[in-house]
C-alpha cells in the first residue's frame, strides 16, 4: 500500500538531498540540504540482470553507516497526496549502511525514499529547486549510484517554554535538552500572525538556551529547534513545532 509521506523535512537529509516529514515518530518525508544533484560515482557491489538496471547508495547517521534500513524506489511521487505509487522497488541497507535495488525496468522514477529507523517517517531526495523530487533515470545494464544519505531523527526535547503555556516576553528563555554528540543548535521563532516578520529563524547556538533579545508582539508562538553535529550534519529535530502564546 501506498505510504503518505510525512514532513517534519525528515524529514532525508541527505548528501542525497532528501525532504519531508510526517508527524509520527521521527521525520517524515524531510528536504535533504547537501546536495541539489543525487548522483555520483562509485563502485558496484552487484551487476543488474541484462536488460535492468540498479541503484546503488549508502545510509548514514551521524557520519556512522545505518544497517536494515529500508529503502523504495518509486515509479510515482505525491508528496502531499499518494505519496509514493506505481511500479516500486525495494531494498535493505547491510552492515556498511549500504543498498542496491537490483534489477530495475529501466526508465525515470519520481523518488527515492529511505525510512527512518523503525519509525513510518520517510525521507525522499529533492531536486534543490523548491520542494520536488528528485528524478532517478535507471539505465539498462547499468548502476545509478546516488549520493549517501543522512538520516536524522525526531526526538529532541524543548524544555521551556512548556507547549500550549502563555509567558512574557520579558527576560524570555528558550531551552531545550542536550542531544548527544550535538556540536550546536538551531532554532526558528514564528509568530502565528503571518503578518508578523518571524523574530528568529536558524538562529545557530551552541548552548542549549537562548535568552530572546528581540521584542516578541503579544500571540501565538512556534518554537522549532535542531541538533547538528560537528561535521554539519542534523542528528534531530523536535518532532513538533512547541506552540505557546506571549500574553
Amino acid at each position: 500500500m501506498a505510504q503518505r509521506p510525512l514532513v517534519v523535512l525528515v524529514c532525508f537529509v541527505i548528501a542525497f538531498a532528501f525532504a519531508g516529514c510526517s508527524k509520527k515518530a521521527g521525520p517524515t518525508n524531510a528536504t535533504a540540504s547537501d546536495s541539489a544533484e543525487p548522483v555520483y560515482e562509485g563502485t558496484a557491489k552487484a551487476q543488474p540482470a541484462s536488460g535492468t538496471g540498479n541503484v546503488q547508495g549508502k545510509v548514514l547517521y551521524n557520519n556512522a553507516p545505518v544497517a536494515n534500513i529500508e529503502v523504495k524506489l518509486c515509479e510515482t511521487f505525491s508528496r502531499f497526496l499518494s505519496g509514493c505509487g506505481g511500479k516500486t522497488f525495494t531494498a535493505r541497507t547491510d552492515s556498511e549502511g549500504d543498498f542496491v535495488i537490483g534489477n530495475v525496468e529501466p526508465k525515470e522514477y519520481e523518488s527515492l525514499m529511505v525510512r527512518v529507523f523503525d519509525t513510518d517517517a520517510y525521507v525522499f531526495a529533492t531536486s534543490g529547486i523548491g520542494i520536488s523530487a528528485a528524478k532517478y533515470k535507471v539505465v539498462a545494464d547499468k548502476t545509478l549510484f546516488v549520493k549517501p544519505t543522512h538520516l536524522f531523527k525526531g526526538d529532541l526535547k524543548t524544555v521551556n517554554p512548556k507547549a500550549g503555556s502563555t509567558v512574557s516576553a520579558q527576560d524570555l528563555e528558550l531551552k531545550w535538552d542536550a542531544y548527544p554528540d550535538a556540536a550546536y543548535y538551531k532554532f526558528s521563532l514564528n509568530a502565528d500572525d503571518h503578518l508578523v516578520t518571524p523574530p528568529y529563524i536558524n538562529e545557530k547556538v551552541e548552548g542549549t538556551s537562548f535568552k530572546v533579545a528581540k521584542p516578541l508582539e503579544k500571540g501565538g508562538y512556534r518554537l522549532k529547534v535542531e541538533a547538528y553535529n560537528s561535521a554539519d550534519k542534523k542528528l534531530s529535530e523536535t518532532p513538533e513545532e512547541t506552540k505557546f502564546t506571549v500574553n
